[in-house]
């Protein structure tokens, strides 16, 4: 199958990449013979080797089992999709034996990757990486990296010439401490990038590093402690004013007053009302849900808006988010991933920023109830129109291997979970077992980044692994149309946060939202894609670009990437 590129000078920068995703992957029409799903990993032959280390074999501390998330970017605007990945330590007792090389790794016209990490500039300066977050904060229209740390945070600023230089602490966003979950968004409507940054416990380096298992796990093991018994850190609210980031998080009535231990933050526009709120998945303590109020003003809701905790009034232990129109009835709904024998989390929206937790009804509840899940991401897999679920999976505590017939193994399959559409009676089912040799696949896996990496018009799967490199799941799913829009401001930014993207089809209308940072630490494509099933033509498309005002396209020819810049 070939994409097509519509828009001025694009068309030359993808048509190689095109060409060869059009040799070894080919989408066939609805209603092809085979497998409803397909992902094979490729990572290797496609050049992604780099090591993600994660501290300790016997994980002796907590933040020896948390692992790293990933970005999907087009750094270099290409046109192709370029991968940065963060990594840890690895440690021996209280031994630093290395300290882990971050990746960033150039997409090429053949569908493999280049590591162009030394001629970038962006190894990680020796520090333990956590989360990588991908926004144009400077709005010179080339995406900068920011990467939260144990330690002191980085910002990657884009010089626009293949090298990046690094300037969080010019710019005020070190921040030191455990930082896990980020997200830049516009939280007080004045065309400038601010900053949520979660933070998870109040640790030193030298508390990890003298770390003994101490936690008695079912009077069976002595495993890592925590993170009862130990002190949350408080998350971070950063202003951008003047070239700067300003620490507002008291004035912004941002302050975490419960010192959740805090993992996984998406901003969106919860409840609809043209602001952007955060919502933070908290492990072991309740979910955050921050109401705009207006003005870059924020008022905690997440237990008055059923969001923060399960159906049971309980807490759970969150560590990832996806957030999007799961139900397909026009309202946002928000998926939780939590601790082994814990079912993951479906929070149905009800409208106006209500949820409920739909989770047994809808299905998703048995099939996440025995694994330990991380990552996770709403994404239209087979192109039929809806938003299904894949989500990581991976225990903390190697011991457990010793009782698998406990909770498991350390090492864990990753799940897919498939939408059967409005109406259905669950809507989802389990599609794991028949998903391919890349659902195959047992690890201890964390981060998942979806993205559309060979431009062939459906969603493939980065997943990161600890102690291991990642997994690059190519979807070879025989799924139906789509459409992916690329959105440009008017000077040529590209896909601007907060921008909404609706897509019309005859009776049926679908919507994504442009976001920097989900799942579990990670950035998806930022570049909004929708399954088309059969159809061959789109009704409408409808960007909302952040300031409010709207660009439309009628009579759209589907199976392509469409560029539309604000103002045009």
């Amino acid at each position: 199958m070939r994409a097509r590129w519509q828009g001025a000078g694009a068309a030359g920068a993808v048509m190689g990449l095109l060409a060869v995703a059009a040799l070894h992957h080919t989408t066939a029409h609805p209603g092809a013979a085979g497998p409803a799903f397909r992902f094979i990993d490729v990572a290797p032959d496609a050049g992604l080797t780099r090591v993600l280390l994660a501290g300790r074999p016997a994980k002796d501390h907590l933040l020896d089992s948390a692992g790293a998330g990933a970005a999907w970017l087009d750094f270099d605007r290409d046109g192709r999709l370029d991968l940065f990945l963060p990594n840890g330590w690895l440690l021996d007792g209280a031994r630093i034996v290395e300290r882990g090389r971050y990746a960033l790794y150039r997409g090429l016209p053949d569908g493999t990757f280049r590591d162009v990490t030394d001629e970038a500039g962006v190894q990680g300066d020796g520090r333990w990486g956590s989360g990588a977050f991908v926004a144009d904060y400077d709005g010179d229209g080339w995406p900068d990296i920011f990467v939260t740390t144990f330690g002191r945070n980085l910002l990657y600023r884009n010089l626009g010439n293949g090298r990046f230089e690094e300037v969080a602490a010019r710019v005020g966003l070190e921040s030191p401490g455990w930082n896990t979950g980020a997200s830049f968004f516009d939280a007080d409507g004045d065309g400038d990038l601010d900053l949520y940054v979660a933070s998870y416990i109040d640790c030193t380096l030298e508390s990890v590093l003298e770390a003994k298992p101490s936690l008695s796990w079912r009077g069976l093991e002595q495993v890592a402690f925590g993170p009862f018994g130990m002190k949350g850190a408080p998350d971070h609210f950063f202003r951008f004013e003047g070239g700067r980031y300003v620490d507002a998080t008291s004035e912004a009535g941002l302050d975490d007053r419960a010192l959740g231990f805090g993992f996984a933050v998406r901003t969106a526009d919860i409840d609809d009302d043209g602001d952007l709120d955060i919502y933070v998945a908290n492990d072991s303590d309740a979910n955050y849900l921050y109401r705009n109020e207006g003005r870059g003003t924020f008022k905690e809701v997440g237990t008055w808006s059923g969001c923060a905790l399960d159906g049971n009034g309980a807490a759970q232990a969150g560590m990832g988010v996806a957030m999007g129109d799961a139900t397909g009835d026009g309202v946002w709904d928000i998926f939780v991933t939590n601790f082994s024998e814990d079912f993951s989390t479906l929070y149905r929206g009800l409208g106006r920023g209500a949820f409920e937790d739909a989770s047994r009804e809808l299905g998703v509840g048995q099939p996440t109830y025995r694994p330990l899940s991380w990552g996770t991401a709403f994404a239209d897999l087979d192109n039929d129109g809806d938003l299904d679920i894949v989500i990581a999976n991976g225990h903390i505590y190697p011991q457990v291997d010793r009782h698998p017939d406990v909770v498991g193994t350390y090492a864990q399959r990753n799940l897919l979970l498939e939408n059967l559409g409005p109406g259905k009676a669950p809507m989802f089912r389990d599609a794991t077992a028949e998903a391919g040799p890349g659902f195959e696949q047992v690890r201890s896996s964390r981060g998942v980044a979806a993205g559309d990496y060979d431009n062939d018009g459906d969603l493939d799967l980065l997943v990161t692994h600890t102690d291991q490199p990642p997994s690059l799941l190519r979807n070879d799913t025989a799924g139906g149309s789509w459409l992916t829009v690329v959105c440009e401001g008017p000077r040529g930014e590209i896909n601007p946060i907060g921008t909404r993207v609706t897509v019309r089809v005859g009776d049926r209308t679908q919507w994504r939202d442009i976001a920097s940072g989900d799942s579990y630490m990670s950035t998806h494509d930022p570049r909004p894609h929708f399954g088309l099933g059969a159809a061959t033509k789109v009704d409408e498309v409808d960007v909302r670009w952040p300031d409010g005002t709207h660009s439309v396209r009628r009579d759209v020819e589907a199976r392509q990437f469409l560029r539309i810049r604000k103002g045009s």
